[in-house]
């Protein structure tokens, strides 16, 4: 096995601690699922939000789906002037095969934040 990090990251258009969490547990599924990963496989995760978002931490929603042994870390983006608003970033270190190859998942309106990366969309 060897260790890997992804990112990926989705919107919301509210500051709404259930918008908060639904949006990154979709993230979350979406992520496990392009990469073909389990709890099991995470190390850690580091959440960050815009500073327009602070209703909830996003690490709640890891934590009901079943994110209990993995330590999660949240913290803010840095407010850059015209930055995309209302973002919840991660970025999630996991192990895998060494043959793995990464889908980074970029959702919503975050999809503009990397579409260079294969498999963002």
């Amino acid at each position: 096995m060897r260790l890997f990090a992804l990112r990926g990251a989705t919107t919301v258009d509210a500051n709404d601690r259930e918008k908060i969490l639904a949006a990154t547990e979709e993230l979350l599924r979406e992520i496990l699922d392009r990469n073909t990963l389990s709890t099991d496989d995470v190390v850690s995760c580091i959440f960050s939000m815009t500073e327009d978002l602070d209703a909830e931490f996003p690490a709640v929603a890891a934590r009901t789906l079943g994110f209990n042994q993995v330590p999660l870390l949240c913290t803010r983006e840095i407010p850059v002037p015209g930055a995309l608003p209302q973002v919840i970033r991660i970025l999630m270190h996991f192990y895998a095969d060494p043959a793995h190859e990464t889908k980074h998942v970029y959702l919503r309106e975050a999809a503009k934040l990397r579409a260079d990366l294969s498999g963002a969309q």
